[in-house]
């Protein structure tokens, strides 16, 4: 099936922000969906002057430049400079709509509309920085995420002020045990969902991570009986409780990924050298890390196309996570 002009440009524009490098016309034709439509040389060569055009008449900076040092070779790449919009400064409860609407589109039914509506704005230059803010919106497939049930009706207590009851393990391992809690919010940290409240058992305020909670949460009493304190600060809570606030960079990963694979490792970073895998050519990319947990979960979602070189515990990380993602499916 023929791919039309319009997904043949928006595969050139994902291709061409997908590197600081500069990329040939020779490597555009093999990788970017729609070019193998041509049936010759002379018939791509138009096609592809045409489409070069059209990017310009958009306004979208399209460079030419040799796509290495010691080849004359000509490439083309995106002016990522002029071509991206400016941060975006959300302020703390529009950064939690954000992560809410996040977790909501991983259900059946919104899950291809949002990877869909992503990959477009990801064309269209904007992008999401996933580890910088208090929301952690990551694009790892649900299928290797920590399913979460709990967070729906969570959330549903917390807009009715309702006291919940749920079983809750405060290890993996653990039995779980019955806490009555009085909600006052959810806050996602270092990739992690949070559930701030007071507990009634334990007559204090506790953060639960919500991976833990079971999903037979049971609210109760009447409505509006819960209100968060006006002076109680959830996100300052969170990060005294789990003693893990980041605030910049805490270390650097170097990770392998295939030729025309997992484009946001690629964007994360730079290529700082070719290497064969496996008989499977590819690039070692480097990049600062804020949120490890985070990145081990994007590494995951891109399976045998990624290959975590260092640090080692990255590699542990990303190695568990993929054993626990196959033996729940086993």
């Amino acid at each position: 099936m023929a791919i039309s002009k319009v997904e043949r440009l928006m595969n050139l524009v994902i291709c061409l922000l997908s590197t600081r490098q500069y990329v040939s016309a020779e490597r555009i034709r093999s990788s970017v969906a729609g070019y193998s439509d041509s049936p010759n040389d002379e018939a791509f060569a138009r096609m592809f002057e045409r489409d070069k055009n059209e990017l310009r008449d958009l306004g979208i900076p399209l460079e030419t430049g040799p796509t290495s040092q010691f080849s004359s070779v000509e490439g083309y790449r995106i002016d990522r400079g002029a071509y991206f919009l400016p941060a975006i400064d959300l302020d703390s409860d529009e950064a939690a709509a954000v992560a809410v609407a996040a977790q909501l589109w991983e259900s059946p039914q919104l899950s291809a509309a949002v990877h869909s509506a992503l990959l477009k704005l990801r064309a269209a230059g904007v992008q999401v920085d996933t580890e910088a803010g208090p929301a952690n919106v990551g694009p790892m497939p649900v299928r290797t995420r920590a399913s979460e049930p709990a967070l729906g009706a969570l959330l549903a207590a917390i807009e009715s002020g309702r006291a919940v009851r749920f079983g809750h393990r405060p290890e993996r391992t653990a039995q779980p045990t019955t806490r009555t809690v009085d909600p006052w919010g959810v806050v996602t940290a270092n990739g992690r969902w949070y559930l701030v409240g007071f507990d009634h058992d334990r007559e204090a305020v506790r953060t639960f991570r919500i991976s833990r909670i079971e999903d037979d949460v049971r609210p109760f009493g009447p409505l509006g009986a819960v209100q968060k304190p006006a002076e109680a600060n959830l996100q300052q809570i969170v990060a005294a409780a789990t003693g893990m606030p980041r605030s910049g960079p805490v270390g650097t990963a170097r990770v392998w990924v295939a030729d025309d694979r997992a484009v946001e490792l690629r964007r994360l970073g730079t290529v700082v050298e070719e290497r064969t895998v496996g008989g499977r050519r590819g690039s070692v990319v480097e990049f600062s890390v804020r949120s490890p947990n985070w990145v081990a979960r994007l590494i995951c979602g891109y399976g045998p196309d990624a290959l975590v070189i260092g640090p080692e515990d990255l590699r542990t990380e990303v190695r568990e996570r993929l054993q626990r993602a196959i033996g729940s499916r086993a």
